[in-house]
């Protein structure tokens, strides 16, 4: 078993193309054992966004704090705290804040060769 918490977890700036003011935390990834599934931290703050995109995976997301934007590309939905949805694989997905000081979520994704950074796989 692992128990942590999240702030003890290193905040990252995400770094991909069209990424704004987002940033990531891992906190279950393949680095502490975890084989199946990863579990990540955003925070996207106040005008930022993460640009709509895609990738052989889906994603479990659940709203923990603010308000923001999902689209597939052909439609947007308003999320807010208790939100939750799921993205399935190769869907076109993106996210924004327009309105909240932050907008924070879980995702959820499987443990895959290219769904995982280097720095978080197993030793």
């Amino acid at each position: 078993m692992f128990v942590g918490h999240y702030l003890d977890v290193e905040e990252k700036e995400v770094t991909i193309e069209g990424v704004e003011k987002t940033t990531i935390r891992w906190l279950v990834s393949p680095k502490i054992g975890a084989k199946n599934f990863a579990m990540r931290y955003f925070v996207i703050k106040k005008g930022g966004k993460i640009p709509t995109h895609q990738h052989p995976w889906e994603h479990e997301i659940f709203v923990i704090k603010g308000e923001g934007c999902i689209t597939n590309g052909r439609k947007t939905v308003k999320v807010v705290p208790g939100s939750f949805l799921y993205i399935p694989p190769n869907e076109p997905h993106g996210y924004e804040n327009p309105d909240s000081e932050t907008f924070e979520f879980l995702c959820i994704i499987p443990v895959t060769e290219k769904s995982v950074p280097p720095e978080e796989k197993a030793d």
